[in-house]
């Protein structure tokens, strides 16, 4: 069974002066349920995990599960490159009462394919969650091959992949020889009607944030065969999407949300706010879009 079809939001963590701000991550939730997002995901690349200090995962997690109280599945991100500390999360996870995990491949110190099976093996033999794995090469150094997804798809709770390689080619191949297996889902915005079209069970979205409908209507709309309908609706999303890649995730999609009224706060070093030629062309993208523009400065006011 799948853990959910349609549009995952990765949300943002939105921060204040004390930490991570609970009571705005609360409304945040409610913003993207009420938006039709299918699950949601936790402390995900998005919601800048590696920044995350050890309590605030817990907090996020038990307040962000109790939350959203069994309305969509939650999936915790708690991927890093020690695989002691992901299954140290994964269990704090699945105390809180998560529905799934979202686990990047071990970055900088990367490892073999022997050592990649063995990571995941290891999380999967520690904490009865199913898994999804998260290939992005652009951030860990490595891909995760077609072939390597053969043998992790044999892992008892590895249950999807987060494609977010861009390789249209790859992911073709992996829903081929997986796909029996492994839900796939687009890890890139701009991809959801291709890899949905090829079989994919959807996406893990950045923009779902801001437009979280429009991207649970691309997927829908795909998996109906209306196929020129979803074409519409990706090519609209695209002209919010590809801006708000103009720099590393989530620098634009925070500015853009505290530019447009959402004040999820600031970002955390290394991250520093967008400045300059990018901030200006995010803020027309975002007018030629139809948002009203309601906070000019770098950061947002806290609440």
């Amino acid at each position: 069974m799948s853990i959910f079809v349609g549009s995952a939001v990765a949300m943002v963590t939105p921060f204040n002066e004390e930490g991570v701000n609970i009571k705005k991550a609360k409304e945040l939730i409610d913003f993207l349920i009420e938006g039709k997002s299918d699950a949601i995901v936790l402390a995900g690349t998005t919601g800048e995990s590696p920044a995350l200090e050890g309590n605030e995962f817990y907090e996020l997690f038990k307040n962000g599960i109790e939350h959203i109280n069994k309305r969509v599945p939650v999936i915790c991100g708690v991927g890093t490159n020690m695989t002691n500390e992901v299954i140290r999360r994964a269990t704090l996870a699945y105390e809180c009462g998560a529905d799934g995990l979202l686990i990047v491949n071990p970055y900088y110190n990367k490892s073999s394919d022997d050592g990649l099976v063995a990571h995941y093996k290891a999380i999967s033999d520690a904490v009865p969650l199913p898994i999804i794995v998260y290939n992005v090469p652009g951030r860990t150094g490595r891909n995760i091959s077609v072939g390597l997804m053969d043998r992790l798809a044999d892992i008892e709770h590895v249950r999807g992949v987060k494609e977010a390689s861009g390789d249209i080619s790859q992911i073709c191949d992996v829903i081929d020889v997986c796909g029996d297996r492994l839900d796939v889902y687009s890890g890139n915005d701009d991809q959801i009607l291709a890899i949905t079209a090829l079989g994919g069970k959807g996406v893990i979205s950045t923009s779902g944030n801001m437009q979280p409908q429009l991207n649970h209507d691309i997927v829908m709309e795909c998996l109906a065969g209306n196929l020129k309908k979803a074409q519409e609706l990706q090519f609209k999303l695209n002209r919010l999407h590809h801006p708000l890649f103009a720099e590393v995730n989530p620098i634009p999609l925070k500015t853009a949300m505290n530019m447009v009224g959402f004040d999820v706060g600031h970002l955390r070093l290394p991250l520093v706010e967008l400045e300059g030629a990018k901030r200006a062309q995010l803020r027309q993208a975002l007018v030629d879009f139809g948002y009203e523009i309601v906070a000019e400065e770098g950061q947002a006011s806290v609440s």
